[in-house]
């Protein structure tokens, strides 16, 4: 039980760490100035739901968004570091940490995906099934 508990505490540490360098360093830097010149750059995971699934930034509260992106990322990075800490094995560290990476990003940004498709907030469905 203790080492459930300390997996846990873990989990909740690396999760609001991340979350806060989130804030700090990534949508800090990313938020629209209001009347800034200079247009900021986008975080590569907008860029990621503007390409793969068509999220219509018109239509998305953009700073809601990077708020969301942020708790996303955060809760995944938190889960694969639990998942790799579990491990003994250095190589299947390694393994099991880059597959279970990729698989856990992308069907994290997926869901993040359906919840706007569900707020209507996708450009033409149409052209992203033709495929």
């Amino acid at each position: 039980m203790d080492k459930v508990l300390q997996e846990i505490i873990l989990f909740l540490f690396t999760y609001i760490f991340v979350f806060l360098g989130y804030l700090l360093f990534i949508v800090r830097r990313a938020k629209r100035k209001k009347n800034g010149k200079k247009k900021p750059k986008e975080p590569l995971e907008v860029t990621y739901l503007v390409n793969r699934y068509g999220l219509d930034l018109k239509k998305v509260d953009y700073d809601k968004l990077l708020t969301v992106i942020s708790l996303v990322s955060s809760f995944d990075i938190a889960l694969i570091v639990s998942i790799i800490l579990s491990i003994k094995i250095f190589i299947l560290e390694i393994i099991v940490g880059f597959v279970s990476m990729m698989g856990i990003i992308l069907l994290s940004y997926h869901l993040v995906y359906l919840v706007y498709k569900k707020k209507g907030m996708i450009k033409d469905d149409t052209k992203r099934n033709r495929k």
